[in-house]
């Protein structure tokens, strides 16, 4: 099983990418600006991206503006949104 196979792997990388865009997804849930189907959604889009090990070293950075995601991230319009609604 390789890194874009592994489910837990890319949960935890769109929770870090949220994080890192300054949105708390379980909040986001709880609050209903994000449904479970969106979310498993965001999950299943970083699976099938292809850049895993660019996601990991991005989440482990520490730079000036934590909130600036690559335009490529297939997640980064959804989080956009659901930052300018919080």
């Amino acid at each position: 099983m390789g890194v874009q196979d592994n489910f837990d792997l890319h949960y935890w990388i769109t929770r870090g990418m949220g994080k890192r865009m300054g949105v708390n997804l379980s909040d986001a849930m709880r609050d209903g600006r994000l449904t479970q189907a969106a979310f498993a959604e965001m999950i299943t889009a970083c699976r099938t991206c292809g850049r895993s090990e660019f996601c990991l070293a991005l989440l482990s950075e520490r730079g000036e503006e934590p909130n600036v995601l690559p335009d490529d991230c297939p997640n980064k319009s959804a989080l956009d949104s659901l930052r300018s609604l919080h």
